[in-house]
């Protein structure tokens, strides 16, 4: 085999495995994440704040909507930084190696991380131990990812 068909099979193999990667994400039926509300506005506005659709991007296959152009940019700049944890699902449920859906209201921003939770009392539950319970979430995630993700 030549060298330049050898780095091509190796350049398929690596870019197959790459597309091969699981992603799991709590969507809406029409791929919007965090039901459409602006993921910048819980770091900047300290609340929700209902995105427009009119501020939009993708990332990791969700669709983010933003509360003003401005929100959108912070957004494009530095994704990561604003996008929900454990794929916007239940940051608790995820500590307990389960997917569970969220109420908005029930959000929080830990360690710089936006997290979502099943409901307040379950914000509650999470919040007794925090760190420890971001500690199991983040070791169960890739997990779930593998077991649920597409």
């Amino acid at each position: 085999m030549t060298r330049k068909l050898l780095h091509a099979v190796v350049l398929l193999v690596a870019l197959s495995g790459l597309a091969a990667a699981k992603d799991l994400q709590n969507l809406g039926r029409d791929g919007v994440a965090i039901q459409g509300y602006d993921p910048v506005a819980f770091f900047t506005d300290h609340r929700p704040v209902k995105g427009n659709p009119q501020f939009q991007s993708d990332y990791h296959g969700a669709r983010y909507f933003f509360a003003s152009a401005e929100h959108k940019a912070a957004f494009d700049k530095a994704p990561a930084q604003y996008e929900p944890q454990f794929g916007g699902y239940c940051a608790y449920g995820a500590s307990r190696g389960k997917t569970a859906p969220v109420k908005i209201e029930a959000w929080q921003v830990v360690n710089g991380r936006l997290l979502m939770q099943y409901d307040l009392g379950v914000k509650d539950e999470f919040n007794k131990d925090p760190q420890g319970n971001l500690k199991k979430a983040d070791q169960n995630w890739p997990g779930l990812v593998d077991k649920y993700g597409k």
